[in-house]
């Protein structure tokens, strides 16, 4: 087995840096989306897209955001500034997904909305100008969860399926997530006050761990699909999350080094589960990672 790429960064983040919700990277100058509310199926109101497109003659890399909300709430609106500055610049184009929330359906209704939209996409990457062999996924908390999920699952691709959009391939280039529990055997031994980690899997807020099913459990946690074969994965956590404990970030990072996947953990001394507000170095982090990754020949 190659030796894995692993790099591990600190970064120090002073309290007034804080914000809830990533507000420092959630927003920006508002950029129009190149078409708006795109169906990606037909199943559910939820299930469309927005595509920002950036202005180029050739094919270019694609980022889809998946955003957060403990998979009840949040809009594919809150895109980041770094992702929407990546279009303006010209290097990249970027797809906000909304996917069904946990009132409508449990796990896996929302994996399942994301695999299908990274298919819908690579189907008309032709007409969008998007290269399908360079798309990557990115989002916040819930959004970074769903992010590492289908980065890390085996392909969906149906070669056999009548739906030519289930006959794409489902895979991504890279994921970049930020605070995403990624480990829902945790719940067993640390504390999670969120009842929506519950709740993703149709259970009552303040269900014992030990009451929930083991499989439903592994099965929607990233790190159960940790392999060889995965791609670039970077994640961004702060070591004061009280939301989503640190382990989830640390525990995957260790995961993947063992599989001898390229993998990145950038932690954010002293940060809460707003790690996005600890100033552009997180951005600036971000950028690095997708260039290196998806701007290679």
């Amino acid at each position: 087995m190659k030796a894995p790429k692993s790099r591990f960064l600190l970064l120090s983040v002073a309290a007034c840096f804080l914000a809830p919700a990533f507000s420092a990277l959630a927003q920006a100058p508002r950029l129009s989306a190149t078409f708006k509310d795109v169906p990606y199926s037909d199943a559910d109101p939820a299930q469309k897209m927005d595509v920002y497109l950036a202005e180029s003659d050739a094919p270019l890399p694609a980022m889809i955001f998946i955003h957060g909300g403990g998979w009840r709430g949040g809009s594919k609106n809150a895109v980041p500034a770094w992702l929407l500055n990546a279009v303006r610049e010209g290097w990249l184009s970027v797809v906000a997904v909304e996917y069904r929330f946990t009132n409508v359906a449990p796990h896996p209704a929302q994996v399942n909305d994301c695999l299908r939209a990274i298919q819908f996409v690579r189907h008309n990457a032709g007409k969008w100008k998007i290269d399908p062999k360079r798309i990557g996924v990115t989002g916040g908390s819930a959004g970074a969860h769903l992010s590492l999920w289908v980065a890390l699952h085996d392909d969906a691709a149906d070669p056999s399926a009548k739906d030519p959009v289930a006959r794409q391939s489902s895979r991504v280039a890279c994921a970049v997530g930020f605070a995403g529990p990624t480990d829902w055997s945790l719940l067993e031994r640390l504390e999670h006050k969120h009842p929506a980690y519950r709740q993703l899997l149709g259970y009552e807020p303040g269900t014992p761990a030990g009451e929930m099913d083991s499989k439903a459990k592994a099965d929607v946690s990233p790190i159960s699909f940790a392999s060889k074969d995965d791609p670039p994965v970077m994640q961004v956590h702060g070591d004061k999350d009280d939301i989503v404990p640190i382990e989830h970030a640390r525990n995957l990072d260790e995961r993947l080094k063992g599989a001898g996947v390229k993998t990145e953990l950038v932690v954010i001394e002293g940060a809460n589960h707003g790690v996005a507000g600890a100033g552009p170095q997180v951005a600036e982090r971000a950028v690095a990672f997708v260039r290196e990754n998806l701007l290679r020949p």
